[in-house]
């Protein structure tokens, strides 16, 4: 039986959703999310989706933060207009 939070050993961490904001992860990507701000509705779905915090607002525009995005592409996947593609990484 797995063990108690509250019985772990000394040293344990447990990693929360959101957490690279300690480490960036970019570098981890083989393919990147670009976004068609033509077809973009702004519904904050890739956001609210992102495991990370890689994708913010700014300029009343959804952006993606690179440093932080590991290339999952779970925010393209769930768009529901697909103004999100995923792009390979340039070498």
């Amino acid at each position: 039986m797995p063990k108690k939070v509250s019985e772990m050993e000394e040293g344990f961490v447990m990693t929360t959703p959101r957490s690279s904001m300690q480490t960036k992860t970019g570098s981890w990507r083989a393919f990147k999310p670009v976004i068609d701000y033509s077809k973009c509705i702004s519904c904050a779905i890739c956001w609210s989706y992102c495991p990370e915090p890689a994708i913010f607002l700014k300029d009343g525009k959804y952006t993606v933060d690179y440093e932080y995005c590991k290339g999952c592409g779970i925010c393209a996947a769930e768009c529901p207009v697909k103004a999100i593609t995923m792009v390979r990484e340039s070498d």
